[in-house]
């Protein structure tokens, strides 16, 4: 991987298409991993859970399709289809399955960047501003850089811890069941595993808490007992007259 940037999954079958796209894509900053067949690609979805998939329909083990339907069974992970398919029907299919844009081959990289930052804005969620920053008090989320800070401090998370933040900042002021984080953040898999999502909530939150210097994030992330959690706006006033008593 390259980059300090998302992290894009980019899924071709043609070996010199993939090879400038691995190339433009690093030099433009982003974190890039690769594969040439859909297998490969669920794989390296599963494991590292990128911010981005780049996909190519006409894989050949399996239609694109069918991978945007498994990555869309676990998570919201943006999809862009990369494709020299140009019937209105596929399009429209590869979309209703869950795709969020449609590049047609032969493209141009300006348009194919632009693209992407369109999605990965659309990432970090309703609150997210123009450039895909998610800012609640002292913390701001940015996706398309894949970093996290509190004030003026950069905080280090895990993929996992990073992919948690990022549902439920996309969720603000509504409850978010466990299975779904399980499901975005784990997989379908791991339906019932509770526990992994206590642990990485738990902690989560105590880096969160340790990059605070003011306690506006104290009450960030509520618990909802038996169902979930939920992303609460701080409220610094409050914490402030807490602070002093």
């Amino acid at each position: 991987m390259t980059g300090s940037g998302a992290t894009v999954l980019v899924v071709e079958d043609d070996d010199e298409v993939r090879a400038v796209l691995v190339r433009e894509l690093g030099s433009r900053g982003y974190r890039v991993q690769d594969a040439a067949d859909g297998r490969t690609a669920l794989e390296r979805w599963e494991a590292s859970r990128p911010d981005v998939v780049l996909l190519d329909l006409g894989l050949p083990d399996m239609d694109g399709l069918d991978v945007i339907r498994r990555i869309r069974r676990d998570a919201m992970t943006p999809i862009v289809i990369l494709s020299a398919r140009f019937a209105e029907r596929e399009k429209v299919e590869a979309l209703d399955r869950g795709a969020d844009d449609f590049v047609t081959k032969p493209f141009g990289l300006e348009e194919l960047h632009a693209r992407l930052r369109v999605v990965l804005r659309r990432g970090a969620g309703p609150g997210g501003d123009a450039d895909g920053r998610v800012v609640v008090g002292p913390l701001a989320f940015d996706a398309r850089r894949h970093e996290v800070r509190v004030g003026e401090e950069a905080v280090d998370l895990t993929p996992r811890e990073f992919e948690l933040l990022r549902v439920l900042l996309g969720e603000q002021g509504r409850i978010v069941t466990k299975g779904k984080l399980l499901r975005a953040v784990w997989g379908q898999a791991y339906q019932g595993e509770d526990s992994y999502v206590y642990v990485h909530v738990s902690q989560l939150r105590h880096k969160l808490a340790a990059a605070d210097r003011t306690g506006a994030l104290r009450d960030l992330i509520v618990t909802e007992p038996g169902i979930g959690y939920r992303v609460r706006a701080p409220e610094p006033a409050a914490a402030a007259i807490e602070d002093k008593t």
